[in-house]
């Protein structure tokens, strides 16, 4: 493995995926670049730009395995082109007349901007395929759990009640909508590029409209219509798609992470046999998987920026700026596919204490009501006065370490508006108001959604 800790024999799984590696390793990018190159010649071949033989033999000899990679390699440091090494290579492994109509006409960016837009292909499918497995997760809990009351929480503190249910619809409308930016960007996104030395086509006259548009055919790319070698929204968007999505996966994750503290322990990831929490500490049970959820989403935005950088091109191409891409994407890619993977397990097998959940919520002693006591007076009151008596008589209760209803009990203004024994139903009996009805909806509208969209994509 190589010198980079996301390369490690040891940490790899950590930084991505080998289903995605079988994408960014070098060898199948390579082959990635040479199957490109086959179809090239192949569409030169079919409007008569190159013989067809030499189509042929490039096709037959464009193997990752034929190559003399240290050859490439020597080549590529010796010339200091991105590609020639490449090519040399491969015309070394080819017969005399066809070596001369190797990569005919193409730039380095036509050779990797169309590689980036399979590879955009590949990856978007896996982000499509777990991303409706973590949402399947996520409505099967926001079924399950529609009313299972727990604390809602501001600022870190518990506010009023909600239901778990309502907190996983939320995860899951989150995830659909990501679904949504894939669907939709997938057109803008799986887009050929062919446009010689400075996107005129001129090195093919009149047949380079007509060349690019075969050649996007071959890949199952659309043809662009205009070259765009140095206009990068493209990968820039798709990447900051990734971005958003790990940073969902993180919200879950933190979520997890913080409801599985001991002093509140609602949630638990689930647990992995032969898992050590603490060589120092044995009796700890950490939440690595829901916390690396969080690292990962800060890698994968720090490459969104990167790629947004590579936006701001100088003329028709500037390497300065498109080659920060052949760091970035790759990165941000397996960094996403890690993240949703652990994602998908994390939810799988999710830990939900319904007891502990209202056990929290009963240890408020009614004090998480107080917006549903401010909604019953403010019509009486008026809702600022309300929220000013409530204020008070509040912080005076809390210091006695009565209830609620008790210290409302107290209060002749409140008494004199809600009788003691409303105040006690309010205080007593904890109240999610419409968060049932909105998990259907959530559920109702993603169903829907499901049947009808394809299990792949784009």
């Amino acid at each position: 493995m190589g010198s980079r800790l996301t390369d490690s024999a040891l940490y790899a799984h950590l930084w991505g995926t080998e289903e995605l590696r079988a994408v960014f390793d070098e060898r199948p990018r390579i082959q990635g670049w040479l199957d490109i190159l086959i179809e090239l010649a192949r569409a030169q071949a079919e409007l008569g730009i190159i013989p067809s033989g030499a189509a042929e033999a490039i096709a037959r000899g464009a193997k990752v395995d034929l190559l003399d990679l240290g050859l490439v390699a020597r080549e590529t440091r010796r010339t200091g082109h991105s590609t020639l090494g490449l090519i040399r290579g491969l015309q070394r492994i080819l017969p005399a007349d066809a070596a001369e109509w190797v990569y005919y006409g193409a730039t380095v960016q036509d050779l990797t901007d169309s590689w980036t837009a399979i590879a955009i292909r590949r990856v978007g499918a896996v982000a499509w395929r777990d991303l409706r497995a973590i949402e399947r997760h996520l409505l099967d809990l926001a079924v399950r759990y529609r009313d299972t009351l727990m604390a809602g929480r501001t600022h870190g503190q518990p506010g009023a009640p909600i239901t778990f249910g309502l907190k996983a619809a939320g995860w899951a409308d989150e995830v659909r909508r990501h679904l949504d930016r894939l669907r939709e960007g997938a057109p803008r996104w799986l887009v050929g590029q062919l446009g010689d030395a400075v996107g005129t086509l001129a090195f093919f006259g009149e047949r380079g409209p007509g060349l690019r548009a075969a050649f996007c055919r071959r890949l199952d790319l659309t043809d662009p219509g205009i070259s765009w070698p140095s206009a990068r929204d493209r990968p820039a968007e798709f990447v900051y798609v990734l971005a958003m999505i790990a940073a969902t996966l993180a919200r879950i994750g933190n979520e997890v992470y913080e409801l599985q503290r001991p002093e509140i322990g609602e949630l638990r990831e689930p647990a992995v046999p032969g898992a050590v929490g603490s060589i120092t500490m044995p009796h700890k049970r950490n939440p690595e998987a829901s916390e690396h959820l969080v690292t990962l989403a800060r890698l994968v935005r720090a490459q969104a920026d990167v790629m947004l950088e590579a936006m701001v091109q100088e003329h028709e191409r500037d390497g300065r700026a498109w080659k920060v891409e052949w760091v970035a994407f790759p990165e941000a890619c397996l960094l996403t596919g890690a993240a949703l993977a652990s994602a998908e397990r994390i939810l799988g097998g999710l830990e939900v204490d319904a007891e502990a959940m209202r056990r929290n919520l009963d240890a408020a002693r009614g004090y998480l009501a107080s917006e549903r006591v401010l909604a019953r007076l403010a019509p009486a009151l008026g809702k600022h006065r309300a929220q000013a008596l409530l204020q008070e008589v509040l912080a005076a209760g809390r210091g006695s370490g009565r209830s609620l209803a008790e210290v409302l009990a107290m209060s002749p203004e409140v008494v004199d508006v809600v009788p003691p024994e409303e105040i006690r139903a309010l205080a007593e009996e904890p109240d999610a108001g419409s968060a049932g009805a909105m998990v259907e909806t959530v559920v109702e509208r993603a169903e829907s959604a499901r049947a009808s969209e394809p299990d792949s994509w784009p």
